[in-house]
């Protein structure tokens, strides 16, 4: 899970400034590292490890000129993180392109031997530097007789990418000699949104993970990038789309269960809108199955706050805010380590006792993925002084790995693989737990866009859309994020 964003804006004007707030939009989707590259006559680059506050400053920021440019937050999937694998990525030869992605390649491997084979040796572990490769190579191929980049150019290249990159990705890519390139992987797994703005100098686009990054720069919503399409808008500021192939969209449900903000629009569908439905729909249920009746409705902050709101008005109880959140804390869910996860639950969570004294409540909450983070709530709520502890998840019980770029847990971390959600309950300490069932989740967001006939479930089902994840990548994955685990310890020990 990464945010980025590209600008491709008028001459004269620098984007730097609207790419960092644009950065600062998703600093959610990633806390490890940031970067932003822009291109004048060549490229200015400022990259590093940290917050975007951390890394970018006047001084630097001052540095980057160019109407055109992108940039990247990052939470890796693999690996501790290292200077190397900070995005985005360019290269001067045989194009000039730079490039950010969100997403994780899933024959990485495979494609990075073959590079060592023709000679090319990649710098980083980060994906985003093989599909650079895959469509600059594709790209220089078709212009090298004339020199000129056409639309039909790019999106000959994009298609090369498709066959050959598998996995899931949404990226930008900018060209040295002009132009802004967006395209999303054959499923559409990751989301891409698109969008312009008039300005005193001409026309701008952008395009980005999020359209809440639009929004804090001004610029209109005017596309969602479908599964396997492509946009580029030429030098001469026309923008051209084209669909590039026919495989089912299954856009990523945790996108509006737990990643995105909730006033994002993905795939036409809002967010904020879908968690309060996820609410209605667990309340029903709730009631239908003759749960426990509580006495009172806390959310886990922050991604649950919509859905407990309409968890509460529907079943007729009063919605308390009895955790208190420290907002300069990063979300739990992607620290690099359990060890991380877990100390960082108290400095991040203090409950307000009143509202926990004496009272059966229900704790609603997106997900639980290990378990860890969820049984020290309850405990907390314990402490503050409630007598009994329900928990409300608006997603299914998570059991299988995410190849797709989401490093949630392995399959024998999941606290519900093997598991009744009574003996969950029992594991965290909580009296009782209720997940929603995965269709009426699915239906939720459906609701926002009934074009959206399926979604991507495989952390929930063990289905991979993409039908090329084996038992032996899993193990793979498995084994590497393992190790990774140990390198992190070692690192922050």
């Amino acid at each position: 899970m990464c945010g980025f964003i590209g600008i491709y804006g008028p001459e004269g004007v620098d984007v730097a400034v609207e790419i960092y707030e644009g950065l600062l939009a998703v600093q959610h989707r990633g806390q490890d590292a940031a970067g932003i590259t822009t291109f004048t006559d060549k490229f200015h680059v400022k990259k590093g490890l940290g917050l975007v506050r951390d890394v970018f400053n006047e001084r630097n920021m001052a540095r980057l000129r160019g109407h055109i440019g992108v940039g990247h937050v990052r939470y890796p999937t693999v690996g501790v993180g290292s200077d190397e694998d900070v995005q985005p990525f360019h290269m001067v030869f045989p194009m000039g392109i730079a490039m950010a992605h969100n997403g994780n390649v899933t024959n990485f491997l495979e494609l990075k031997e073959r590079l060592k084979v023709k000679g090319v040796r990649l710098g980083s572990s980060c994906d985003v530097e093989v599909i650079l490769y895959v469509f600059a190579r594709a790209l220089a191929d078709r212009v090298k007789s004339t020199q000129k980049i056409e639309p039909e150019d790019v999106f000959a290249a994009v298609k090369v990418v498709h066959e050959k990159v598998k996995g899931a990705y949404s990226v930008v890519a900018v060209l040295a000699d002009g132009g802004m390139v967006c395209f999303r992987d054959p499923f559409g797994i990751k989301p891409i949104i698109f969008g312009q703005k008039a300005t005193e100098k001409g026309l701008s686009y952008a395009c980005a993970s999020e359209s809440v990054v639009l929004d804090v720069n001004g610029y209109e919503r005017t596309l969602d990038i479908g599964a396997g399409e492509c946009v580029y808008v030429s030098p001469d500021r026309k923008v051209h789309q084209r669909k590039l192939g026919d495989k089912p969209h299954r856009p990523c449900i945790f996108e509006w269960v737990y990643f995105a903000r909730p006033d994002s629009m993905l795939d036409d569908v809002s967010v904020y809108r879908t968690r309060r439905r996820f609410g209605i729909s667990l309340a029903e249920q709730w009631k239908r199955e003759g749960a426990p009746q509580p006495q009172v409705v806390i959310p886990i902050p922050d991604s649950s706050r919509d859905a407990a709101a309409s968890f509460a008005e529907a079943m007729g109880l009063p919605y308390r805010e009895g955790l208190v959140k420290n907002r300069y804390i990063g979300r739990t869910f992607i620290m690099p380590s359990q060890g991380a996860r877990t100390s960082s639950v108290r400095r991040k969570l203090n409950t307000i006792p009143l509202e926990f004294e004496g009272k059966d409540v229900v704790l609603v909450d997106d997900s639980i993925v290990r378990g860890n983070t969820s049984k020290r709530i309850v405990q907390m709520a314990r402490d503050a002084g409630a007598r009994k502890v329900y928990m409300a998840i608006t997603s299914p019980p998570l059991v299988s790995p995410c190849p797709y770029g989401i490093d949630m847990a392995t399959k024998t971390e999941f606290i519900a693989t093997g598991r009744t959600a009574a003996e969950v309950a029992g594991a965290i300490g909580a009296d009782f737990v209720m997940y929603l069932e995965r269709e009426a989740m699915n239906d939720a967001a459906r609701a926002g866009n009934p074009k959206l006939e399926k979604f991507c479930n495989a952390c929930f089902t063990g289905e991979y859309p993409t039908g090329d994840v084996t038992r032996e990548m899993l193990a793979a994955i498995e084994g590497e994020r393992c190790s990774s685990q140990q390198q992190i310890t070692l690192w922050s020990s």
